[in-house]
């Protein structure tokens, strides 16, 4: 009766063994899986920072066309006044030297 006292004490402690490595094993793979997760997560996160850097980099170079447009369009506003006052005053030399030309020119 002691051998079999004996040999259930040791199936009781195999048992306990088995749920305890299943236990451990069960906590290794959820381990396992969180840093799977964790790795998705992170590959994720990198490529939406990408697409964000990307999308920024695009704005910033907009604004820095935009500002770039506005000063070429003062500048030829400028450059378009300085020729109408030219024009104006060649044709106030014309009309100055000969009436008939000036005439033509406003008729």
């Amino acid at each position: 009766m002691k051998t079999d006292n004996r040999a259930s004490v040791r199936d009781e402690s195999a048992g306990e063994n088995t749920i305890m490595a299943l236990n451990g094993l069960e906590r290794f793979s959820h381990l396992e899986d969180k840093i799977y997760r964790t790795i998705e997560l992170t590959r994720t996160l990198r490529q939406e920072k990408d697409e964000l850097e990307r999308k920024l980099a695009a704005v910033r170079n907009v604004g820095g066309d935009k500002q770039h447009l506005v000063e070429q369009i003062e500048q030829l506003l400028a450059e378009r006044e300085q020729i109408r006052t030219k024009v104006e005053a060649m044709f106030q030399a014309l009309a100055a030297a000969d009436p008939e030309i000036a005439e033509a020119i406003r008729g």
